[in-house]
């Protein structure tokens, strides 16, 4: 019996993998939380024999050191990995057995320099399935500007070297394999990826832009490396805990969960500089909150927001969440390493207005209110704080574009004595941008419900000409 199973996290457009043949198991690129597989091969009467990794993960911390620890399986990476932990440093083309299968060591470079794919051949020799990691997405190939510190190489240097990894390593092997990547959609690992989580070989040969096979080498340098944005400021950190270890994900659990009652939340507020962040839906955030606290919803795209606007993955967070999510939160803010979380709410924002203590407000109307107001000649300046091609695709004319991926930039343009009204594309990203500006001192910030969508479907708005925003045509 064979199975192969792909855990798939959404907040983390990231995938994981279970394989099982017979008793054995082998685990690639898990999650910081590691129960689920050792509780999946014990239900199966099956043992973790490896845990496979494909390169040090930049946007998330992997379960690799847990699962190795608490299972007694070896770490394997690939050659030049170097990490400070025991592992296995495979060589190229290196084979390991899994009951019937074998896995097959490809290194293939560029990406990072120990970037590395498992190639899985089944009991008749045949090679069915590819784990690439980072190395090859679907429709999509790793961005090769991670490493660059790392490797004193150059975007550029690396792009060559990852050309040459999937021209003489991935390409050559036949179009039936099924190709597993490490990430889908959505991962800033990548700017092209598909909504498919998985694909045959043949099918990206044909449809993958970076796998055409009349590209030149310069070719593909220049495609790959266009258009790339600035990596969030957490991935160097993540990088940096793949590579040496980190705490225990119990321990981190253990003291993140820890209930404090209002009082007791209010007192480690004022004698810790604890970052209060409030993980409720954003328009019941906008009803009611701690003065001060941080909006960014659990149920969106929590942990990259989280490490985008965190520049340090050591600062102390007070969480307020819904009752009986704090351990999702803490959960979903260690596997991107953000390990210090001190506390939650206990009885949540209830318990705080129980207790007498101080909420503030932020104003959130709809679109439809919007257009009265400048219908009744209400000076209105629209801030749009969606990403810089979201703006320039289609937008309210006159509105200002104020990323919030740049907030700290996007506040310097900020007229502090003007009202403005906040959107993004659907109410996410704004309330995170107001709560943080409310932090600083900006009182005077509007959200509009719905974002661009309800602006759109209102009908009440003229609107630039839509352009698409991948080829601004």
């Amino acid at each position: 019996m064979t199975i192969i199973e792909q855990i798939y996290t959404g907040c983390l457009a990231q995938g994981a993998y279970y394989i099982q043949s017979g008793n054995e198991v082998a685990i690639i690129d898990p999650l910081r939380e590691v129960s689920p597989y050792i509780e999946k091969a014990k239900a199966a009467g099956a043992k973790i024999k490896y845990v496979f990794e494909t390169h040090f993960h930049a946007d998330f911390v992997s379960g690799h050191v847990d699962l190795s620890n608490q299972t007694g399986a070896p770490i394997i990476y690939g050659p030049n990995a170097n990490p400070s932990f025991n592992a296995h440093i495979a060589k190229d083309n290196e084979e390991f057995k899994l009951g019937e299968l074998t896995f097959r060591v490809l290194h293939t470079p560029g990406h990072t320099m120990e970037s590395t794919c498992y190639l899985l051949t089944d009991q008749n020799g045949v090679e069915t399935a590819l784990f690439s990691g980072d190395t090859l997405f679907i429709g999509d190939v790793g961005r090769p500007d991670l490493a660059q510190k790392a490797t004193n190489m150059t975007q550029e240097d690396l792009a060559g070297i990852l050309f040459d990894s999937l021209r003489n390593k991935i390409m050559p092997l036949n179009n039936n394999i099924i190709v597993y990547p490490a990430h889908g959609a959505g991962s800033a690992c990548g700017k092209n990826m598909s909504k498919e989580t998985t694909d045959t070989l043949g099918n990206q040969k044909a449809n993958n832009y970076a796998l055409r096979a009349n590209m030149t080498r310069d070719e593909f340098i220049k495609e790959v490396t266009q258009g790339l944005t600035a990596p969030p400021a957490y991935f160097p950190l993540n990088v940096m805990l793949n590579k040496e270890g980190y705490e225990s994900f119990e321990t981190i659990l253990n003291k993140g969960t820890q209930a404090l009652k209002p009082e007791a939340f209010e007192a480690a507020a004022n004698e810790t500089d604890a970052i209060l962040l409030d993980t409720r839906d954003p328009q019941i955030f906008a009803r009611g909150f701690i003065p001060n606290s941080i909006n960014i919803g659990i149920d969106g795209n929590f942990a990259p927001w989280v490490g985008s606007l965190m520049t340090d993955i050591r600062q102390e967070i007070l969480i307020i969440a819904d009752e009986d999510r704090e351990e999702e939160v803490v959960t979903r803010l260690a596997r991107v390493g953000f390990d210090y979380a001190i506390g939650y709410l206990k009885g949540g924002i209830n318990a705080w207005k129980e207790a007498g203590k101080e909420l503030d407000q932020i104003e959130s109307i709809s679109a439809n209110e919007l257009a009265k107001r400048i219908e009744e000649g209400v000076e209105v300046n629209i801030l749009d704080v969606r990403k810089n091609n979201e703006h320039d695709s289609e937008h309210v004319p006159d509105s200002q574009n104020a990323p919030l991926d740049y907030i700290n930039h996007s506040m310097t343009q900020i007229d502090t004595n003007k009202t403005y009204y906040v959107h993004c594309a659907g109410g996410y990203r704004s309330m995170i941008f107001n709560s943080i500006l409310r932090a600083r001192g900006f009182d005077k910030l509007i959200d509009i419900k719905g974002g661009f969508k309800s602006i759109k479907e209102s009908g009440k708005f003229e609107l630039s000409p839509f352009v698409c925003p991948s080829t601004m045509k």
